[in-house]
């Protein structure tokens, strides 16, 4: 837990304006957040939150730029995927502390500091692409798949036979038909 606090940014004793604080993320990071190192297996990132204290509210502004290392779901190899993440989030003082929605925080006049490692932790993890493919084993350039393996059909493409009747059978693909018919 106390390297957790190594995140805080003492909020209480800023003057209005802006301030840069910089953070270095790696395993002893990813070691505090069990989903994370489940996925990740290192990373070498650096974490660059400009705070902007008004009056009534603290804009954060984090830029997340780095590597991470992961492991390929089709061919188990490790590899290093980059991630570049820009996000804002406002502090807004109010009555309480809670979170409003997930870019909108209360604090109160009299909190001394936030702590930006829990953030910092949701911003790398959901920048970690859903499919995780070693960058030797994309496809890059095949304009007929997509990343998903759903083949897509250009405008004006023939297609066999088979496809046509099956789509001629099947009500959905009928509707689907009028209603680009009626465009």
């Amino acid at each position: 837990m106390k390297f957790i606090r190594n995140f805080d940014i003492d909020i209480i004793r800023l003057k209005e304006g802006e301030h840069l604080f910089h953070f270095e993320i790696g395993e002893e990071f990813l070691a505090h957040f069990e989903v994370i190192k489940e996925v990740v297996h290192k990373a070498a990132i650096r974490v660059d939150v400009k705070l902007d204290k008004r009056i009534n509210l603290i804009e954060a502004d984090f830029d997340v730029q780095g590597t991470v290392g992961l492991t390929c779901d089709r061919s188990l190899e490790k590899f290093n995927q980059p991630l570049a993440v820009q996000q804002k989030i406002l502090y807004k003082y109010g009555e309480e502390e809670k979170e409003i929605n997930e870019e909108v925080f209360l604090i109160t006049k009299d909190t001394p500091a936030i702590n930006v490692a829990q953030l910092i932790y949701e911003f790398i993890l959901l920048a970690i692409p859903a499919k995780k493919i070693h960058p030797e084993h994309r496809i890059d350039g095949d304009e007929e798949e997509e990343e998903d393996g759903w083949i897509v059909y250009e405008a004006g493409e023939e297609r066999n036979e088979d496809d046509t009747s099956n789509a001629e059978q099947n009500p959905f693909w009928e509707a689907l038909k009028n209603l680009k018919n009626n465009e």
